[in-house]
This record gives C-alpha cells, sequence and structure tokens, in this order.
C-alpha cells in the first residue's frame, strides 16, 4: 500500500457543524413549516448554487422574485447566515490536531467564497492546514472531479498518497475513482478509531 502523506477533509459534516435549522428555528414557530421552507424554498440545491461561485445577492434578489411571499426570510439566509454555525465537531477537530505533526493537511470544501471567511474567523482549527480549496473560488463543486484536480494540480499532491474525509457519499465515490483512500464519515463513525485502524496514528 502506497504510503499515505496528505489528509484532505472536507469542513461541513466533517469539522464544521453547520445547519440552517439553527437560524429558521428560530424564525419559524411552527417545525413543519421551517421543513417545507428549507426543503421547497431555500433548498439544498439553490444553496448548493452559491458554493458553486454564484454571488449571494443575486441568489437572494433571484428567489426572492420568484417567492415574494417569502422574502423577509429568504434574505435571511445569507443576512444571518453566521447563525447557522454551530460548534466544531470537536472530537474531529481532536483528531485534525494528532494528524497535524506527521501529515500535510489540506481542505477540500463546497463552500460559497463570500461566507468561507466567517468561519476562518470563527474557528482556530483552521490554521493547521497547508493549503484550502474552497468550490466558491473555483466555480466548480464537488462531486466534479474537477474541483478534486485543482487540489491535486495546486498543492502537487498525488491522490494515492492522499486520504481523503468527506459526509457525503458521492463525493467519496469521485474520490475512490481518483484514487483516494476515503473515510466517508458518518454520524456513526469514530473518526479517530478509523484512522488508528489505517495506522496513521
Amino acid at each position: 500500500m502506497t504510503e499515505i502523506k496528505n489528509i484532505v477533509f472536507d469542513f461541513g459534516g466533517v469539522l464544521v457543524d453547520w445547519n440552517p435549522t439553527y437560524l429558521y428555528s428560530k424564525l419559524f414557530d411552527n417545525e413543519t413549516e421551517m421543513n417545507h421552507f428549507l426543503e421547497n424554498i431555500c433548498t439544498p440545491e439553490w444553496n448548493i448554487r452559491q458554493d458553486a461561485g454564484r454571488p449571494l445577492v443575486k441568489a437572494t434578489e433571484l428567489l426572492q422574485a420568484k417567492h415574494p411571499e417569502y422574502k423577509e426570510l429568504i434574505g435571511h439566509y445569507y443576512g444571518r447566515w453566521d447563525e447557522m454555525l454551530g460548534g466544531d465537531i470537536k472530537e474531529n477537530v481532536r483528531v485534525l490536531e494528532m494528524l497535524r505533526p506527521k501529515y500535510t493537511l489540506f481542505g477540500l470544501t463546497n463552500w460559497s467564497a463570500e461566507t468561507i471567511t466567517i468561519a476562518y474567523n470563527k474557528y482556530d482549527f483552521f490554521k493547521h492546514f497547508d493549503g484550502i480549496v474552497v468550490s466558491g473560488d473555483e466555480n466548480i463543486v464537488k462531486p466534479d472531479p474537477k474541483l478534486y484536480q485543482v487540489l491535486l494540480n495546486r498543492y502537487n499532491l498525488k491522490a494515492n498518497e492522499s486520504l481523503f474525509i468527506d459526509d457525503n457519499l458521492k463525493n467519496i465515490e469521485i474520490a475512490r475513482e481518483m484514487g483516494f483512500h476515503t473515510i466517508h464519515f458518518t454520524e456513526n463513525v469514530d473518526l479517530e478509531k478509523e484512522v488508528r485502524d489505517r495506522g496513521l496514528l
């Protein structure tokens, strides 16, 4: 087996607890209505367009024009975006810090270029990374292989020398196809155990 030299982390759902319900539970009295809004108005599919580089102001205005009855609530999505950030996922940040002395660490994230700086300022663990590729800066989102290739090319990495950790199965599958070692992180996965079982700690 090729020696692993690099560890590549996704952020949301792996190191950062991000969830729109943290904000919208304050704005809706009824959970069913909140879920309808997040599943049908400010949808994940709409949000990923911003992760792919669409300006937040443009995205907000387009959606408000389409759903004027929700104009104020749509405006809060990015207007109060920081309230969607929970804490860091402490047990995984601890693993990151344990890996720091032995490996080069990279981030590969679907994230708006306009909001990533809020996260950078909020969480100290970003200082541990040797490089980060943000989808919003590249106008490409995972699982498009081109975004992974940006990481490999920019930092002169080899996929078969890199372990990729993500909570999205599609992203993991593409990484495997490209030759990365992978860990699919879910709520049932003990990340420290996974990296120890691979002999990385």
